[in-house]
């Protein structure tokens, strides 16, 4: 193991167990060095308690959706689109590949934007992977919401290149 991703692992592991402190986690780096892959691991653990809803009994578990298909649904499913922005742990992989806005019959939609005001003003776990540095999220999403990924998100950066191999 590369002390890169030992870094990381460790650096999730105190944040998912840390009693206090911010409530969301973004995993920001160039392409292929493994950020999906931690959040899917994250996701095996914690869906493994099979944890339940105190009043419903529904399962309780970290939701994975692609950027691109949240801002799809914002689209052609609100309903869905806002139940998801209410889940209690939900991760969003590849945030910056999606349209920032969307045209929903002259409306103007801006589905991350209002799913992470959401998750922010409702404190909800939120786990999300990038290819973008914090400039290109500023830059993409605008001042209000870098300032609230700063107080609301951990980050952890990746600066290994891809384990992918590529093939010529």
């Amino acid at each position: 193991m590369s002390e890169e991703l030992q870094n990381q692992i460790e650096q999730m592991a105190t944040f998912l167990t840390a009693k206090e402190g911010k409530f969301a986690m973004l995993l920001c780096g160039n392409y292929g060095n493994g950020k999906t892959t931690l959040m899917k691991s994250v996701q095996l653990v914690i869906n493994g308690f099979d944890m339940r809803d105190e009043i419903s009994n529904d399962p309780v578990g970290l939701r994975i959706v692609n950027a691109k298909e949240l801002a799809y649904m914002s689209k052609h499913n609100y309903d869905k689109f806002l139940h998801l922005c209410r889940t209690s742990m939900l991760g969003i992989d590849d945030m910056g590949t999606e349209p920032t806005e969307v045209m929903d019959y002259g409306n103007v939609l801006n589905p991350i934007i209002d799913l992470l005001n959401i998750r922010y003003e409702e404190r909800l776990f939120t786990m999300v992977t990038s290819n973008l540095n914090p400039a290109q999220i500023r830059e993409k999403y605008q001042d209000r919401i870098a300032d609230r990924f700063k107080e609301m998100m951990e980050r952890i950066v990746y600066v290994n290149g891809s384990y992918r191999e590529l093939t010529q």
